[in-house]
């Protein structure tokens, strides 16, 4: 299939990897369906989209509500005409140490990271089981491979989502195929959402300088996506050269 004729929906495109992601596969002729929570960033990344040739639509939503996915893989098939790929970019990452008892953002990682993943895989399954045809690509973490303090949870989400996405491809069949990809450092708003001032300090201070910049996870992403229909690209690590 020629990407002109790709439909990409990417929960969490408002920001970091899924707006990179957006705007890259936009750029190779994809109709990218954008959704996320702030609604003046997809707007805004939807006209830069238009304004460069491509073709965006947006839909405002909470993963965390599985209605709002539901909804989400309708409008990219009602507008769309079809839905060939979902990224599951969506992610918060407020990490902490154990004994700092943050469980509201524990509670918080577990809803967005995993359960929003899950609520997409839901959601475009059906379709893609009608299509006879389908990709899905989720974004997990390094975190979940190379174990450090602070991330207990955050990378406890993340593995289950790298459990889940594996044994969804064993299941899948010979018409769905299924993608992980870890990134390392990326240069995103990842630290803002860190609420633990302590955690903050010590990501910041030791990760901050190694960042690589979306774009690179948004080519990891394209090259997974235009393999053609009898590849399946399993798995995908992407980190900084300086990253041990």
């Amino acid at each position: 299939m020629r990407n002109e004729s790709k439909v990409v929906a990417i929960p969490g495109a408002s920001g970091g990897i899924g707006r990179a992601t957006a705007k890259l596969l936009a750029g190779h002729g994809m109709t990218v369906v954008l959704g996320g929570r702030d609604e003046q960033a997809l707007a805004s990344l939807a006209a830069d989209i238009a304004a460069s040739g491509g073709t965006a639509i947006c839909k405002p939503i909470d993963v965390r509500r599985r209605s709002d996915l539901e909804e989400f893989v309708a409008v990219a098939v009602s507008q769309g005409g079809r839905l060939d790929t979902l990224v599951n970019a969506a992610g918060i990452g407020p990490i902490s140490r154990f004994d700092a008892l943050r469980v509201d953002d524990w509670d918080a990682m577990i809803d967005v990271n995993l359960r929003g993943t899950l609520y997409g895989i839901a959601a475009a399954l059906p379709v893609f089981a009608r299509q006879e045809s389908g990709h899905i690509i989720n974004i997990v973490s390094v975190a979940g491979i190379q174990m450090s303090p602070m991330m207990g949870v955050y990378a406890a989400t993340k593995n289950a989502v790298r459990t889940a996405t594996e044994i969804l491809r064993q299941e899948a069949g010979p018409n769905l195929r299924v993608t992980e990809i870890s990134p390392g450092v990326i240069a995103t708003d990842f630290m803002d959402g860190i609420t633990d001032e302590a955690a903050k300090a010590a990501v910041s201070d030791r990760l901050g300088a190694i960042a690589i910049p979306p774009e690179a996870i948004a080519r990891g992403i394209l090259y997974a996506i235009e393999q053609p229909a009898d590849v399946d690209v399993g798995s995908i690590v992407i980190r900084p050269t300086a990253q041990s």
